[in-house]
C-alpha cells in the first residue's frame, strides 16, 4: 500500500488476499517499510504495474473485466518487473 500525504510517503507490505473470508476469519498483518532503498524499489515496481497495458484489467462496478488499452508504448508488467530486478542483480 502506498500513501502520500503533504509530501510524506508511507509504504506498507501485506497480504494481497484481502477478501472478506480472510478479513473475517483470519489475522491479516501489514508492515511499514522504512528502509529508503526498499521504498524506492517498491515504488519503482508499483510504477511498472500501473503502466501495464497488456495484461492489466479494469474491474468495473458491473464486474466487467476488460483489458486496459491505450496508445502508449506496450508494457507487460510481469516482464518489465523481471527486467528491472534482473538489471539490479546484474549490477552487483
Amino acid at each position: 500500500m502506498y500513501f502520500y500525504n503533504k509530501g510524506s510517503e508511507d509504504i506498507y507490505i501485506s497480504s494481497a488476499d484481502w477478501m472478506t473470508r480472510n478479513l473475517d476469519y483470519r489475522i491479516e498483518a501489514a508492515a511499514k517499510i522504512t528502509d529508503k532503498n526498499l521504498k524506492k524499489e517498491l515504488k519503482d515496481i508499483l510504477d511498472i504495474q500501473l503502466k501495464d497495458n497488456v495484461k492489466a484489467r479494469i474491474l468495473d462496478k458491473k464486474l466487467g473485466n476488460e483489458y486496459i488499452s491505450n496508445n502508449k508504448e506496450e508494457c507487460r508488467s510481469q516482464i518489465e518487473t523481471y527486467k528491472y530486478l534482473k538489471a539490479k542483480t546484474d549490477k552487483k
